[in-house]
């Protein structure tokens, strides 16, 4: 059945010419995709140029908003971008090459632009070079998705440890300022990757001798970190808790390949398993994978991995089994994988868990997949969720909530009865690139369309 690409019909979950992506479901996934470069590393490597008057160069570059927005943010800040964030052909330049290269040679002011930083979480990673080149920088409190209370406390009282006075606190604006960042004992009251890479960065031009306890481990940071020695940091323990770093006076320039990112990975992985078809996923780094291929193997999935490749195969299994989940930092199950894993687990025999013990409110999206047919039901104060299977999914209007539960929707579009409209896929955009023509490339019917009323009917 091909799929159309006229408008849809106005739902009370969506607006008139809203951008929306359609899926008929039914369709298994068969082929080969290659997955682009890690949006959790692409966009503090970027922000790490900052600590440099040298040029800065990136290759595999994922193309998507995030970086674009990023990008914005830095050349507002001082530094030069090619591709320039704001040419027409930039996304045509960069979905080409991949490249981008940065030079950060003066800075024009140390106060992030209020429209761009609340456009994401990640902007607040531009603050630890900021304070550590320039002795000064301001933020407003980060945007990007509404999935609970995501503190900046982790790094400002680390900040303050370091020499930093608080010059202003307040919902609208972070302001930090210092003679210049010492090198202290810092203790993370829980382990941070945004905070723990926007510690490196600053320490890394602090005087003296900089210990970060309970740091995160997520290969994202452990990437960052070597980056960052690289340019002529000096770090240790890396991929541990127990992180030393002794400051430098001066950081030069870099060359960084982004690496392979682990979630999109994991979502074609997850998404071959529930449509019953096999994949094989290419440019993947199969340690940073364990925690979803493990569980998919749980669940019956086969998971084959050649790692002198870089290569995953993934292949429905018989019939796919209850497990049980629980969303931690690294090593753990990531947390930004648990809303497409639960899509996996409504069509399971039996009753699955997932509890999530990083964010307090990433279980919204379950209201979504029980519209669409799921069952189930949710506990907010333990913020666990119990999901009985297998539930026949039925196709619905829903709208995403944030980057990971869109594509949960998405996944649930794959396999629900009918059809099923997804909208507010801006989100989607900020992680995803080129999801649609990607999967309909695999064999789904998909397609990008756009909201209207009155909706036009397909013959």
């Amino acid at each position: 059945m091909s799929v159309s690409t006229t408008a849809v019909q106005t739902t009370a979950a969506s607006a008139p010419g809203e951008r929306a992506i359609r899926i008929e479901g039914g369709a298994p996934l068969r082929g080969t995709v290659t997955v682009g470069g890690s949006k959790n590393l692409a966009l503090p490597a970027l922000a790490a140029a900052l600590l440099t008057d040298e040029p800065c160069i990136f290759d595999n570059v994922p193309c998507i908003e995030d970086t674009r927005t990023m990008l914005r943010l830095l050349k507002a800040l001082g530094a030069t971008a090619d591709p320039d964030p704001d040419d027409a052909d930039f996304v045509e330049t960069l979905s080409t090459h991949k490249r981008v290269t940065l030079r950060a040679a003066t800075l024009a002011r140390t106060d992030a632009p209020s429209d761009l930083a609340k456009l994401m979480r990640a902007s607040f990673l531009v603050v630890g070079p900021l304070l550590a080149r320039c002795a000064a920088a301001a933020a407003p409190p980060p945007g990007g998705d509404a999935i609970g209370a995501r503190p900046l406390d982790v790094a400002i009282r680390s900040f303050k440890r370091m020499g930093a006075t608080v010059v202003e606190h307040s919902a609208e604006k972070v302001s930090l300022a210092t003679d210049r960042l010492t090198g202290a004992q810092l203790y993370l009251d829980y382990p941070s990757h945004t905070g723990t890479e926007n510690l490196l960065m600053a320490a890394s031009l602090a005087s003296g001798t900089t210990t970060i306890i309970n740091a995160a481990c997520e290969p994202e940071v452990v990437a960052l970190g070597n980056m960052l020695r690289r340019m002529g940091a000096n770090i240790q323990g890396l991929g541990s808790p127990h992180v030393t770093v002794e400051g430098v006076s001066r950081l030069h320039g870099a060359y960084e390949t982004i690496m392979p990112d682990r979630l999109v990975a994991g979502t074609f992985a997850i998404a071959a398993a529930i449509t019953g078809g096999e994949l094989t996923v290419r440019n993947v780094r199969a340690a940073d994978m364990v925690p979803v291929t493990q569980k998919l193997r749980e669940a019956g999935a086969t998971v084959f991995v050649d790692n002198d490749n870089a290569v995953m195969f993934v292949r429905a299994g018989e019939g796919l089994s209850a497990v049980d989940v629980q969303a931690l930092p690294f090593p753990g199950f990531p947390t930004d994988q648990q809303a497409v894993f639960a899509v996996l687990l409504t069509q399971a025999n039996g009753v699955s868990q997932i509890h999530e013990r990083v964010f307090e409110d990433r279980l919204r999206y379950t209201e979504d997949l029980n519209q669409m047919g799921a069952a189930i039901r949710v506990d907010p104060l333990s913020v666990r969720a119990e999901i009985t299977g297998p539930s026949p999914l039925r196709g619905a209007a829903v709208r995403c909530r944030d980057i990971r539960a869109g594509a949960a929707l998405v996944l649930a579009g794959l396999v629900a009865e009918g059809e099923t409209v997804v909208s507010g896929v801006e989100h989607l955009d900020r992680g995803y690139e080129a999801l649609v023509p990607q999967l309909r490339a695999l064999g789904a019917r998909i397609s990008d369309t756009t909201v209207d009323a009155p909706a036009a009917r397909r013959g």
